[in-house]
């Protein structure tokens, strides 16, 4: 009951900041960020086109990986517009498809560019069963597995971006406070994701990419501290909020439910507050394998802290990303 009251009325935590505050507002201890790049998914709308906006206000230069082009052309235009001075790469992605993610990957180090930031915000709620041409659940393939290759590729160039700038790369993945609602020990990964259950529970296969997210984000914080990367990896829960995530249940029945949580939606300003907090704010130096909410460090659930889960996960994950992988249905 305290922690609601605490989250409606804004109270600020040991960050100096809470649920009120907004992207801009966290990141004006950053005001200048010309020195970084950055890539972040899923930023043609939503909280990733406000994390976007921030950070080319601050002077950070982006990449913007998008499935469609011309979204994420007018995503660009959208803060040409405010910030003339701004630099962004549009590339294509398809984070549902194992090949697009390496032929992006592919592209991007061909432009010999540094990378310093990576923001895994693109999210996907599929309402009926579909899989991806690699034989994944879509939720799942687009939410965790694809961004899963996506960091795995990119990792060599951050630590050595990190290497030769003396600027500590950071890893931000996009979670939700839903991961909770999955639980059970033992969860058989390949089998759960690469077969067709029935009938299909789409609440439940968003909350397990979710955990997915958080448990990826343990276990690599694990491997860069044995690596001594100077490269961070944090998980984010943005807060409820109404974006295009909804758009497949668009109606009557979508807006009543969110009517009635409408004192519990932050604004898109506010959702994008944790990313932009956790992406750039220089308390933050060398935090690494942590969950927030609210610009303020969170628990996860149970199951999203074990770490030896934490590691079934990435043994599956890598066999998922594997070019050998075939999946039987």
């Amino acid at each position: 009951m305290l922690e609601t009251v605490k989250y409606l009325i804004g109270s600020v935590g040991a960050s100096g900041f809470g649920s009120k505050c907004t992207a801009e507002q966290v990141t004006d201890a950053c005001a200048d960020l010309p020195c970084i790049t950055a890539i972040i998914t899923g930023a043609t709308s939503g909280i990733g086109a406000e994390t976007a906006r921030v950070l080319a206000k601050r002077g950070a230069r982006l990449v913007l990986p998008a499935r469609s082009l011309k979204a994420a052309e007018e995503a660009k235009s959208r803060i040409v517009t405010e910030f003339p001075d701004s630099e962004i790469v549009v590339m294509y992605l398809d984070l549902s498809s194992l090949s697009s993610v390496r032929s992006f990957v592919s592209e991007f180090e061909s432009l010999d560019l540094p990378l310093n930031l990576l923001i895994n915000n693109a999210g996907k709620f599929s309402h009926e069963h579909a899989i991806s041409e690699d034989g994944i659940e879509m939720t799942f393939a687009t939410n965790y597995l694809g961004h899963f290759l996506l960091t795995e590729l990119l990792l060599k160039k951050m630590i050595e971006t990190a290497k030769v700038t003396g600027v500590q790369g950071r890893i931000v993945n996009v979670s939700s406070s839903i991961h909770g609602w999955f639980s059970g020990d033992g969860i058989r990964y390949l089998e759960l994701i690469t077969r067709k259950k029935s009938p299909y529970d789409a609440t439940r296969a968003y909350a397990l990419s979710k955990l997915a997210n958080v448990l990826h984000t343990k276990e690599l914080a694990e491997r860069l501290k044995k690596m001594e990367a100077n490269v961070t990896v944090n998980c984010v829960h943005p807060g409820i909020v109404r974006t295009r995530l909804t758009r497949d249940r668009e109606g009557l029945v979508t807006d009543l439910v969110f009517f009635l949580a409408s004192k519990l939606l932050k604004t898109i300003p506010q959702a994008a507050a944790t990313t932009c907090y956790v992406a750039t704010h220089p308390r933050l130096l060398g935090v690494s394998g942590k969950y927030f909410a609210d610009c303020n460090e969170a628990s996860t659930s149970k199951l999203g802290s074990n770490s030896n889960e934490a590691a079934r996960l990435w043994s599956a994950s890598e066999a998922m990303t594997a070019k050998r992988f075939k999946t039987s249905f």
